[in-house]
């Protein structure tokens, strides 16, 4: 869940470091370093705390050389300290070492390592890997480092440097994001794109199990037993700018209001030109095939699981299929029951969410068929799934998502109506309705931002309160659960949500006179159920917020505000849902002066357990 950066050429390291990074902070943010070689030493500068104090430090003491490393941290091993950041180094300081990853075995190395004489310096599991290389030193660094590979258990991305090597840089891959950015003269190494799009726009994804050897004038690639490997260089397109916050205060803002557009880009290419059926050319799947599906797994974690309770009712609705939502976490260490025909559809918005991706290899490894849903062209999960449906949602900067569960809605929706039809478990007139709805929901979509000050001033009553409570029933509940989840993340207010039957069976004793209340009342087979539940939190003095369909008088009766949004079937509601609970989310945070882009003790790619 760190972030990595490399250079070696021409141009001030320490620059070029600093801008990576500053892409990159949002992998961690805890803690920063840089290592760059000059005159044959390596000079490291590293604090705690943001980015910012690092550059400051390194603005009042550059440091000067065209070759480093840096690092942007979130603390696994070790509490967040000068200390524990990231470069570290061997006792004698001829080895610097980058990691995004966990060493599992740290632990027995260090034990080993401190016996045979090794002094350590941090209490990182990094650490290890810089003293293995002082260790198992052939005189060679790429032997040295294939040989200390064989010894590490677990997940990595490294940069690595010698001080025997000078004018060379050593990137490792397992299990961990890496990406090497080619130059005129120039390379580059970090762990997303965004990082090196200042300097250059072709890269290579490093894939599972590649070593890449840099130097100013090529790169070399190989497998992790030394074998040369052919790579294919690829060219990004997309604009540098999408990663900048365009004129917003914020990046969970921007990409709140992105998510028209988002949505409008997933959709592009899946309908079809007649309006009457769902295409999705990236699953050429047969009738056949689509038929013998038994069951289906969808595996995720945090919002993507959230999606994941909504495809649930997609593809059971359209498809006739049953569906089990697990939690990756869980399900990688169950032994659950699955035949040669049960599908498992794993969703992760950057593609390289740990625990997602082990769920994936346990399907793999049991024969079964993968589906994957993610944001990033060219992730782990992409790679590895046998079928990819890509979101097109975009960069999403900001630790809290927005924009990737709206497009995971969207391709949940998608296959759920691909698949139906295939199975003829849908009636076509169903189909071309289904098409026809979804083809609005952009336009529907700026509707919803159109509320944005309404929201912002119930988010600036509410903000004063320490808890929330979100009810609904339905997929109404499946939308609860998340808008729950942006509230507490971000503006740090305990939220639950709760099923609204349930209120009777434990939650209405947390109900207080003030407590806001967010009931979301959208499906309309249990619109009356939902009004009795809101009666009976009112009941109870709680002031209460519900998300109605436009036009519904009705529901004004019965609570304290409302907030509307464009009529749609009940079905689609989660798309309507969504993004007013976001920024109600958003408002909330910022009234009460959190980093709303940056929340404490978390960070955006959960690439370790």
């Amino acid at each position: 869940m760190c972030g990595i950066v490399g250079y070696i050429g021409p141009r001030p390291a320490q620059d070029v470091l600093l801008s990576g990074l500053s892409k990159l902070e949002y992998r961690g943010y805890d803690s920063a370093g840089v290592a760059v070689w000059n005159d044959g030493d390596f000079q490291l500068e590293k604090s705690v705390g943001r980015l910012a104090v690092l550059s400051d430090r390194l603005e009042a003491q550059p440091l000067v050389g065209n070759q480093g490393i840096g690092h942007t941290r979130w603390a696994t091993h070790g509490r967040p300290s000068d200390a524990n950041a990231h470069p570290h180094a061997d006792c004698s300081s001829a080895f610097v070492v980058v990691h995004n990853g966990i060493i599992e075995n740290y632990m027995q190395l260090r034990e080993e390592l401190t016996a045979s004489g090794h002094t350590f310096a941090s209490e990182t599991d990094t650490e290890v890997v810089a003293h293995l290389l002082e260790e198992k030193w052939t005189g060679d660094l790429f032997s040295t480092v294939l040989q200390v590979l064989q010894v590490v258990r677990g997940a990595y991305a490294l940069g690595i440097m010698a001080k025997a090597e000078p004018g060379k840089l050593i990137a490792v891959r397992k299990h961990s994001p890496l990406i090497i950015g080619l130059g005129d003269g120039e390379n580059f190494i970090a762990s997303d794109i965004p990082a090196v799009l200042e300097y250059t726009r072709d890269v290579y994804i490093l894939e599972e199990g590649e070593l890449a050897v840099l130097t100013r004038d090529g790169v070399a690639c190989f497998d992790l037993e030394g074998h040369p490997v052919h790579f294919e260089p690829l060219r990004v397109t997309w604009d540098a700018v999408a990663a900048e916050r365009g004129g917003y205060p914020h990046f969970m803002l921007k990409e709140i209001h992105e998510q028209p557009k988002a949505v409008r880009d997933t959709l592009s290419g899946r309908l079809s030109e007649d309006g009457l059926s769902v295409c999705l050319p990236e699953l050429p799947w047969s009738v056949e095939q689509a038929k013998q599906i038994d069951r289906i797994h969808i595996v995720a974690c945090g919002t993507s699981y959230h999606a994941g309770l909504v495809g649930k009712v997609a593809i059971e609705t359209l498809a006739r299929i049953p569906v089990d939502v697990e939690i990756a976490s869980e399900y990688r260490y169950r032994n659950p029951i699955v035949t040669d025909q049960t599908l498992i559809v794993v969703i992760s918005q950057s593609g390289e969410t740990a625990d997602t991706l082990a769920a994936l290899r346990k399907a793999k490894a049991s024969g079964n068929r993968v589906l994957a849903i993610t944001n990033v062209v060219g992730s782990s999960v992409a790679r590895e799934a046998d079928d990819v449906i890509i979101t097109w949602a975009g960069p999403e900067i900001s630790v809290a998502s927005t924009k990737a569960y709206t497009t995971q809605l969207v391709a949940l929706y998608l296959f759920a109506a691909y698949v139906g039809a295939l199975r003829s478990a849908v009636d076509p007139g169903t189909v071309a309705q289904l098409v026809k709805d979804l083809a609005t929901m952009p336009e529907k979509l700026e509707e919803v931002l159109d509320t944005a000050p309404l929201i912002e001033q119930i988010a600036n009553e509410f903000s004063a309160w320490n808890d929330a409570f979100f009810l609904g029933r339905g997929l109404d509940y499946s939308v609860a659960l998340e808008g729950a989840l942006k509230y507490k993340e971000i503006s740090y207010i305990h939220a639950e949500a709760y099923p609204a039957g349930e209120l009777k069976h434990g939650t209405l004793a947390l109900i207080t006179e003030g407590v806001p209340v967010v009931a979301m009342v959208t499906q309309d087979a249990l619109y009356e159920k939902s009004l009795s539940n809101i009666k009976e939190v009112k009941a109870r003095d709680a002031h209460v917020l519900a998300l109605a369909w436009a036009g519904d008088a009705e529901i004004a009766k019965s609570v304290d505000r409302v907030l509307y949004v464009p009529r749609t079937v009940s079905f689609l509601a989660p798309l309507m849902l969504i993004a007013p609970l976001q920024l109600l989310a958003y408002y909330a945070s910022v009234a009460r002066g959190n980093d709303v882009d940056k929340p404490r003790n978390l960070a955006k790619s959960v690439t370790v357990e």
